[in-house]
């Protein structure tokens, strides 16, 4: 079977034990603070084993884009290296929710495997879970008979926590799981050493195929379990690893779907894979992370320097390092893979078909910038090479490297390649330490710390009553204790809310909550899974009261404009540039609108022009919203109603149409595009590649614009006496300033020329070496000039130079090369250490260095200081 064809064959086999297929949920995670990326096939079922939400249908299974690179779930550095580990990948599942248990599902799980696929019932192995002393979990005993059915006893093995009880994340739902494991050695190998000896020990030919959950607990934040309201089955299995063993191969990347890539990069590289162990762990690299990359940006997520971008942005460099280091691809080339990936990947998601020349694009603009990354980083380490060796060190310090790490981009290994190349090593533990300081400050900036959920009512399902009103009477169900970077403040949750919770885009609500006697003000609303979170500084003092909830009315009314613009700005940008136009985020809040859309080329004046116009004409045009809830999603599709990519949509949606605008949408809006009053769209620039952006503002903000405007017009007229064409006079005196720039330049030119001969006859003959010092009228571009010539026309030379311009100060020192070598003087070290003379800061190279400050009166001081570290 090809990988197209197991997989169906696992739908095809559920299917028939009365499962629904079910879609995949997007790889990128939204409204589950405890998550970035989705991890595992259940994370799109949580509520349904929290019992927040109840499931439609009782049988499910799918494939899973999954990805695990962050986290708790982290195989990122073993991707490649090894030959079952893998960024992204595919997790095939069937789920119970509150039905069938494990009975039901060990017994499909050994038909399936054994009847289906026909994997030789003697190279399987099963593993149960042993219990845990600490949770009070007892040995599985329930599992263990299951199995002895279908297996030897002796083929069954009882495990730990660390390897049989499945958690998704530090909190959350939980479970003992049973694992079943294949030995897919030679007959030779299997002979001679017990494939029981090999299971859960890393070996790669003896490897995990399936997991079974029962999930049974929920893990609180004070890590103890409490029993779950109903008993589920989650079951996982990677389709690659499957494609592995089914195929009769010794590697997942020995399967159809990553030697498709990689033959086409061996073309591009000119290599053999199989051949070099180090060139086939680039190849494998390259092969597995360009799915991460490219499901991504189909889910919306773009390469960043933050969050989930950050994540993608390192595996895509991750990628291009390893093809520039060892593959020597010393031009972008992930981009062409993207066409090959939809080719094999494209008929099981057809986004990828879709959004093809898209990705591509993205994916393009990154490598390009990595390789100007890349560029940079290698002439800052040739200058620290030259350093070194020129201090006769014999090592690139950690604080150095690190900085090329941070600053720069560029990967430590490599560093570590270039220095060794040039027989010197780096400061390997100083530089460890140094990413772990960076790596809990940015733990410390964003931890969040919550405790558990106290129950002051049960209520199953707490319902938004906020398309139709803005107050309403309400009761505290549950609330918990949050602490965020050193701030603590509570999250209550209601039995019915009028606050809308942050989502596509719209920001959530404030407002406040009454009892009579006190007021509390809620600063925001979120989303968390199913749960609407209203943010608290302080808890009520009458916890079980009744309050009455209320919207900020006149922030919410100008946030559903903007919301609504968003859709018309939507509809208006197709209708100009083309229907490949597709929302790619958004921000909608108060003050104005941020539209991010995806196009190839910068929108013009001209274009930006008609598309405001036919916004406002739509808005003068008076259209009534025509909203329609609990629509079916086929109906929905039959009414044109656009889909997000990157969403994930419930079989009934909420479509949101103008006119011919028809969008499915969850939001705030008004009633009539009459509201809206005006748009005016204020920037329009690039995100990313294939991404553009554009902001607007509407109603009295817009109209605000157009005042201030107005009155910058005014006084620029009033300023040039009034003229008849004040573009024309604005042009004439751009035209005059110009001219008189050349002979502003022309005439500093000869003087900096006067000033270097002065500097030349004022040179004092010291012990080794010639000096020169002054504090000059002139800005650091000039002095820095001046200090170069001089150090190509007098030897030995020691320079300090202060300078004065724009009420700014500077202090330039220059020092011929064989001099400091000789002297062992740093130009560098020598600002850093005098520059808060000046009330300012600086640095640089051993050869030249400077700073800047606010004192100039300090400049005499600061050069006198830098006369003692030379000793004169």
């Amino acid at each position: 079977m090809n990988i197209n064809e197991i997989r169906n064959t696992f739908f095809e086999f559920f299917k028939s034990k009365n499962h629904t297929l079910v879609d995949s949920a997007p790889m990128v995670v939204k409204n589950d603070p405890t998550l970035m990326f989705t991890n595992a096939g259940m994370n799109q079922f949580k509520d349904f084993f929290l019992g927040y939400n109840e499931a439609k249908d009782k049988r499910v299974t799918n494939t899973q884009k999954c990805l695990r690179v962050s986290g708790k779930h982290n195989d990122l550095e073993e991707v490649g290296v090894d030959t079952y580990h893998h960024t992204m990948f595919e997790m095939l599942g069937n789920w119970s929710f509150g039905d069938y248990f494990k009975e039901e599902v060990i017994a499909w799980a050994w038909e399936l495997l054994t009847e289906v696929y026909k994997i030789d019932k003697d190279r399987l192995y099963v593993t149960i879970f042993e219990g845990d002393e600490t949770d009070g979990t007892d040995l599985d005993l329930e599992a263990k008979n299951i199995w002895k059915k279908y297996i030897s006893e002796d083929r069954i093995l009882a495990c730990d926590k660390k390897d049989n009880f499945w958690e998704m994340g530090d909190t959350g739902p939980c479970g003992p799981c049973s694992e079943i494991h294949v030995d897919i050695r030679n007959d030779e190998d299997r002979k001679n050493i017990d494939g029981l000896t090999l299971v859960n020990n890393d070996h790669p030919q003896v490897i995990e195929i399936w997991n079974l959950v029962f999930m049974q607990y929920n893990r609180k934040a004070d890590s103890s379990l409490e029993k779950l309201p109903t008993r589920h089955v989650d079951t996982g299995m990677g389709l690659e690893r499957l494609a592995m063993v089914i195929q009769g191969v010794q590697s997942n990347y020995d399967t159809d779907l990553f030697q498709f890539i990689i033959k086409y990069l061996e073309g591009l590289a000119d290599v053999k894979y199989g051949v070099d162990e180090k060139t086939d762990i680039a190849l494998r690299v390259i092969a597995d992370h360009i799915r991460a990359i490219a499901f991504s940006i189909t889910d919306g997520q773009l390469p960043s320097n933050n969050g989930a971008g950050y994540v993608i942005r390192r595996i895509l460099r991750r990628a291009v390092r390893y093809g520039y280091q060892t593959l020597n691809l010393k031009e972008p080339f992930l981009h062409l893979l993207v066409g090959k990936l939809a080719e094999i990947m494209g008929d099981a998601f057809p986004e990828l078909k879709k959004q093809e020349k898209l990705i591509a694009k993205v994916v393009f603009e990154e490598e390009q910038s990595f390789f100007n990354t890349l560029e940079k980083g290698l002439k800052r380490i040739n200058i620290l090479i030259d350093t070194a060796k020129a201090e006769g060190k014999n090592e690139l310090d950690a604080v150095s490297v690190f900085e090329l790490h941070d600053t720069f981009g560029f990967p430590a290994d490599l560093t570590s390649l270039i220095a060794g190349e040039n027989g010197l090593r780096i400061d390997q533990a100083g530089f460890e330490a140094e990413l772990e300081k960076q790596k809990n400050r940015s733990r410390q900036a964003t931890q969040i710390e919550s405790d558990d959920w106290v129950i002051l009512r049960e209520d199953d399902v707490e319902e938004f009553i906020g398309y139709d009103f803005l107050t309403a009477d309400v009761y505290i169900t549950k609330y918990r204790k949050v602490k965020q970077k050193k701030q603590e403040f509570y999250q209550v949750v209601f039995n019915i809310t009028p606050f809308y919770a942050e989502g596509g885009g719209q920001v959530g609500d404030t407002g406040t909550i009454s009892s009579g006697s006190e007021d509390v003000r809620i600063f925001d609303t979120k989303r968390e899974n199913n749960l609407i979170v209203h943010f608290v500084k302080e808890l009520p003092k009458e916890l079980k009261a009744k309050f009455k909830a209320i919207v900020d009315a006149n922030r919410r009314k100008s946030i559903a404009v903007n919301h609504t613009a968003t859709h018309i700005l939507h509809h208006a940008l197709r209708a100009e540039l083309g229907d490949h136009v597709e929302q790619k985020g958004s921000l909608v809040n108060e003050g104005g609108l941020r539209f991010d859309f995806s196009h190839f080329s910068k929108v013009t004046k001209e274009e930006l022009s008609i598309i405001e116009g036919k916004m406002n004409a739509f808005i003068r045009d008076g259209i009534a919203l025509n909203e329609r809830r609990a629509v079916p999603m086929e109906v929905a599709t039959e009414l044109g109603a656009m889909a997000l990519f990157g969403e994930k949509y419930g079989d009934l949606v909420r479509v949101i149409q103008f006119g011919d605008s028809v969008e499915l949408c969850g939001g705030i809006h008004v009633q009539n595009t009459i509201d809206i009053r005006f748009v005016k769209l204020v920037s329009e620039g690039s995100v990313a590649s294939g991404i553009r952006r554009i902001e607007a503002i509407t109603g009295d903000a817009a109209i605000a614009y157009y005042q201030e405007k107005l009155g910058e017009y005014e006084a620029v007229s009033e300023l040039l006496k009034n003229p008849k064409n004040i573009v024309k006079s604005v042009e004439e005196l751009i035209a005059k300033q110009q001219v008189m720039q050349k002979q502003y330049d022309h005439l500093l030119k000869g003087q900096l020329v006067q000033i270097k001969q002065e500097l030349k006859q004022s040179v004092q003959a010291e012990d080794g070496y010639n000096y020169i010092s002054a504090v000059l009228d002139l800005d650091t571009a000039s002095i820095k000039d001046i200090c170069f010539q001089l150090k190509g026309e007098i030897d030995q030379l020691f320079c300090v130079i202060g300078g004065k311009a724009n009420d700014k100060a500077s202090l330039s020192i220059a020092i011929s090369d064989d001099l400091a070598k000789s002297k062992d003087w740093h130009a560098g070290n020598m600002v850093k250490s005098t520059a808060h003379l000046i009330k300012g800061g600086g640095g640089g190279q051993p050869f030249f260095a400077t700073a800047g400050g606010q004192d100039a009166g300090g400049l005499k001081d600061a050069i006198v200081a830098v006369n003692k570290l030379i000793g004169k």
